[in-house]
């Protein structure tokens, strides 16, 4: 991920590829006509059309990981988007009108606000009839596609596995009829050692069907492999790795590992791909890999791309908007870092002013948040009698999982 495209091309290859997850970030400056008539407890500034749910459900997780209670209407906002099925689409504008059959669901949107909501907790009710939505419509591979009825694919299988570990489910045992699950399929969708991008994650082209690797789909598998959501604890330190063959998830996560750790070594980032543009650092895939490799163990690997992040990531973030936050605080977490002082910025003060004011705020102080004449945010912590001046970041909604992100 790096300046994140936006969601509806994302939405739109998801159909083309047939393998593709949202994951954060599309530029979330305000587009002309859906500011003015945005929900007030909705986090971001951005059309909410393709990723109103997504991007409320990381900024909810990301504000409950660093010890802030999100506000009560933006928690309503996101329990009401809900339909009666159990499933979430991406966002309806009007909740008050019942889903049909033509209501998009998603797997994302609705792994997304389980694992949300199952952190905020107090929410036992929609969380349940969002996973059993979520296993009504398990494919009988034991994987999940982006909608009902497609393929599975590793950053849709991903996200629900952390899902379903949220909720307090185990993986392993959530089968199809055919008795197959996640751990299943994820090993089937990675690439052979011996081939180009051995060990990765792919994703599948719709014509050939044949697996790419991809960079961000692999940080989804190994997480996904490890049975991790989005919120983790780095796991316990090792060392790389050679790619071996892939006859488990266990397998599956070190080679996915290894790979990123390899892909990461020369710059410290990834870079997207985009046809007819320059490659780009890509910020958002980078900060992906950073919690994968922290949950596979790597964390010596994960320092490089870590510090790059801390010089890079803030000023993304700004412009994608809060999703994007959350992405970062979510590598801050899993390796152990401070989402307050992320490369001298305070992501946590940052993700808070994109949306309503939280119900409260533990940590290093209180944050005093206003808005100078450029609109950007200004937070000022009093600690011990202290101020601190801490700048703000820049912002991510969808992860391009789509792209060749090598």
């Amino acid at each position: 991920m790096n300046a994140r495209r936006s969601a509806a091309a994302l939405a739109a290859t998801a159909v083309l590829t047939m393998a593709v997850a949202p994951v954060a970030a599309a530029d979330d400056s305000p587009s002309p006509s859906a500011s003015a008539s945005l929900p007030s407890g909705l986090y971001g500034k951005a059309d909410p059309k393709f990723d109103g749910v997504f991007r409320q459900s990381y900024a909810l997780l990301a504000q409950d990981s660093a010890g802030v209670e999100p506000a009560a209407k933006a928690v309503d906002w996101l329990t009401g988007q809900q339909c009666d099925s159990g499933g979430f689409a991406a966002f309806r504008a009007d909740p008050s009108e019942a889903c049909d059959a033509k209501t998009p669901v998603d797997s994302n949107s609705t792994a997304a606000a389980v694992q949300a909501l199952a952190a905020l907790g107090g929410q036992a009710k929609t969380v349940d009839k969002a996973v059993g939505w979520l296993k009504s419509v398990q494919n009988q591979d034991g994987g999940w596609g982006y909608n009902p009825g497609l393929p599975s694919d590793v950053n849709s299988t991903g996200i629900v596995v952390g899902a379903l570990a949220a909720a307090g489910e185990k993986p392993a045992e959530v089968t199809s009829q055919k008795g197959k699950s996640p751990y299943d399929v994820l090993p089937t969708l990675t690439i052979p050692c011996h081939e180009s991008g051995g060990g990765a994650f792919g994703l599948a082209d719709m014509k050939t069907k044949k697996l790419a690797a991809n960079a961000d789909a692999t940080a989804a598998g190994v997480t996904g492999s490890l049975g991790k959501g989005l919120v983790l604890k780095a796991g316990e330190a090792r060392s790389l790795t050679a790619c071996k063959k892939a006859t488990d998830v266990e397998q599956a996560a070190d080679n996915g590992a290894s790979y990123l750790a390899s892909t990461l070594r020369k710059d410290g980032h990834l870079t997207s791909s985009m046809p007819g543009s320059d490659d780009q650092p890509d910020v958002g895939n980078t900060a992906d890999a950073v919690v994968a490799l922290a949950a596979s163990g790597l964390t010596e690997q994960a320092e490089k791309p870590y510090a790059w992040l801390e010089k890079n990531g803030p000023a993304w973030a700004k412009k994608a908007g809060p999703a994007a936050y959350a992405q970062l605080v979510f590598a801050a977490h899993a390796t152990g870092g401070d989402p307050r002082d992320f490369g001298g910025k305070d992501l946590v003060a940052a993700l808070n002013a994109t949306g309503p004011e939280p119900e409260k705020t533990s940590g290093a102080g209180q944050a005093e948040e206003k808005k100078d004449d450029d609109g950007m945010t200004i937070s000022v912590w009093w600690i011990v009698g202290v101020g601190l001046v801490a700048g703000v970041g820049i912002g991510f909604l969808f992860s391009g999982r789509s792209k060749q992100n090598l």
